[in-house]
């Protein structure tokens, strides 16, 4: 039987209900009964048990809180969402969760909260602007070919939409993904709304008829990306109609007051874009059917109404017996006419052929010369008075040309030119200072991946007789000539064989005498 290893510390073991007893006890211990002044979020009306969760924040954390059903009825006003208040209570801990939370006995409002006053203020901006005034929402198409949905493409908001419209009316969905919470939703949602509208229609991606702007639901600070002021704009510069369905019923946003519909849910909002497929072919089925019936009750009706006409209608000899009768008086009285006729038509040619005569026709000519006489004596004076009226005017005109309004703008051309070329040569000195502290980084740089730092340091850089650095000492025969080139300069050395070096006896050599250093380009040995 195999012993218990010992434990390797003399620490006390806790069980994880140990731990969270301990907790409760110390929360509860300590702040028994505080006032906590914060604003309600998350709010959504007592639990069908009668009891309220929500939280309690302000600018910097947020806390869980709970009124008991006992609590809820003995409140004097009915939270709302968003509404600062000053709740009187217990902080417990709530260990299923590893949370803790305050128990509130009393409430009592504080006024509207931060954000809630924001909203309130955005809202009676934009609506001061009209962008949301009802008569400039559009009417939905009843049958659209093709709809856009602005959401998130990994929740359950998308798969509902297009599990809707496939169940009513199967369409061409596009899906412009975006994120529906955190700084970035609203300006996300903002030019996917753009977006859509400045497609083309028979593009290579079609333009969608109706817009579905969807999430779902939240608290005021999940939602709040679309209260965005952009987004607001957006859908009411729309030229497609848009459907909001933003969170569930009880939650609104400044987008659905924009959006020409709002819907209570994502799923809602797909039942109004689109109809039931079923519902129209039985519809149209029924219309099929009344319309036969219809127009055989009519074919029956007129046909009966033609039998009864024609019961009605006379004869052909009673219809032409009085234009026969008639045909025949006329025919009786023809003659008579015609004789009557050429006799009238005879004196009227007569009394045309006495006005006719030579002399009338020479008297209406002097009087045609006579005017033409008299209206060739007027033409120097009307010509003379045309000619002075329009000089007149010309000098009119001309005295309201003027070169100053050509000159202020040869001017002002004049002062753009000379900006632009200050301009230009503030430019080019920038790109030269700039060419300049870059050379200088380079030359740093280069100086400190050269090897002339290490030579400064002590070193030294072994060359053959071609002046390829040795990097090894296999590489280097006996008798071989070598250049040791040093930071101050070279020096000529001869390499001798290792053997020979281990081979000579050691013996105490007196330290040599200090000599000056050997000038660059002596030679010398390498022992």
């Amino acid at each position: 039987m195999s012993e218990k290893p010992e434990s390797a510390s003399n620490v006390a073991e806790y069980t994880v209900s140990e731990i969270s007893g301990a907790l409760k006890r110390t929360v509860e211990d300590t702040f028994g009964h505080v006032r906590v002044r914060g604003e309600i979020s998350g709010y959504r009306g007592p639990h069908s048990s009668g009891h309220a969760y929500f939280s309690l924040k302000d600018d910097k954390a947020r806390i869980e809180a709970v009124i008991w059903r006992s609590a809820m009825s003995r409140l004097r006003f009915q939270p709302e969402e968003g509404m600062e208040v000053i709740a009187t209570g217990k902080l417990t801990t709530y260990p299923g969760s590893s949370k803790y939370q305050i128990v509130i006995e009393q409430m009592e409002p504080a006024g509207a909260g931060a954000l809630m006053a924001l909203l309130e203020e955005r809202k009676r901006k934009l609506g001061a602007e009209g962008l949301f005034d009802p008569a400039a929402k559009r009417r939905l198409p009843f049958m659209p070919r093709i709809i856009g949905v602005v959401t998130s493409p990994t929740g359950a908001v998308i798969r509902d939409i297009i599990h809707r419209i496939t169940d009513r009316f199967p369409l061409h969905v596009l899906v412009w993904p975006v994120r529906v919470q955190g700084e970035t939703s609203g300006a996300e949602v903002a030019n996917a709304i753009n977006g859509f509208n400045g497609l083309e229609r028979g593009g290579v991606l079609p333009r969608p008829d109706v817009l579905i702007v969807a999430r779902g639901g939240g608290s005021l600070e999940d939602l709040w990306g679309f209260n965005d002021e952009a987004v607001v704009r957006a859908v009411a510069a729309s030229q497609i109609p848009i459907i909001s369905a933003v969170g569930h019923e009880t939650d609104w946003t400044l987008i659905d007051l924009a959006a020409d519909v709002r819907a209570p849910t994502p799923t809602g909002a797909a039942e109004m874009a689109v109809p039931v497929k079923a519902d129209l072919k039985a519809q149209v089925a029924m219309l099929g059917a009344r319309l036969a019936s219809g127009m055989s009750r009519y074919l029956d009706r007129r046909r009966q109404a033609q039998r009864a006409l024609a019961r009605a209608l006379p004869s052909a000899d009673q219809l032409l017996a009085l234009p026969r009768r008639h045909f025949d008086e006329t025919a009786g009285r023809l003659g008579r006419a015609l004789q009557a006729n050429t006799q009238k038509k005879r004196g009227e040619f007569d009394g045309c052929a006495r006005q006719l005569a030579p002399r009338l026709l020479e008297q209406k000519i002097r009087e045609k010369r006579i005017e033409i006489k008299r209206l060739d004596s007027q033409l120097p004076r009307c010509l003379a008075a045309f000619l002075h009226q329009r000089r007149a005017v010309f000098d009119r005109q001309a005295a309201r040309l003027s070169i100053e309004p050509a000159a202020r703008l040869a001017q002002r051309d004049r002062q753009d030119l000379q900006q632009l070329d200050r301009r230009q040569i503030q430019a080019v000195n920038l790109l030269i200072d700039g060419a300049k502290r870059r050379s200088g980084e380079l030359e740093r740089l280069l100086k400190t991946l050269s090897y002339q730092g290490v030579l400064e340091r002590g070193f030294a850089v072994v060359l053959d007789q071609s002046g390829t650095p040795i990097k090894r000492a296999g590489a280097i025969a006996s008798g071989d000539d070598l250049t040791l080139k040093f930071q101050d300069g070279d020096v000529q050395a001869v390499a001798k064989d290792g053997e020979e070096r281990r081979s000579q006896p050691k013996t105490e050599r007196p330290a040599p005498a200090k000599k000056p250093p050997t000038p660059a380009g002596s030679q010398g040995s390498l022992f």
